[in-house]
């Protein structure tokens, strides 16, 4: 798949029956063009990332450092999604606490 960026186009690849590819020839070689651009593609993906960090670090627990990880999947109708495993969407969280950053200076 072919994804147009601000630096010129990247190609991706992918499975063949993605649903929104639309298929051209290049030389023998089918390349399938995407229907937006790379950057933007990932909205969504930022769009979530924001949210799951904002519920995470509300509330009381207040964690020191807040850790997610994802997988990405292109798809040229959808852009970027959060990829799925075999059964679930995969969505890894990491929280941690340690001590007072002034507290630990002081020793």
């Amino acid at each position: 798949m072919r994804w147009q960026t601000e630096h010129g186009s990247i190609v991706v690849e992918t499975d063949d029956d993605e649903p929104g590819m639309a298929e051209v020839s290049r030389g023998g070689d089918l390349i399938g063009k995407a229907a937006a651009k790379f950057e933007d593609s990932f909205q969504q993906v930022r769009d979530a990332a924001e949210a799951a960090l904002a519920a995470l670090r509300g509330g009381d627990l207040k964690p020191d450092a807040v850790e997610l990880e994802f997988g990405v999947k292109l798809n040229a109708a959808a852009g970027a999604v959060i990829a799925r495993t075999a059964l679930e969407g995969h969505l890894k969280v990491k929280m941690t606490w340690g001590e007072p950053k002034a507290a630990a200076r002081e020793e």
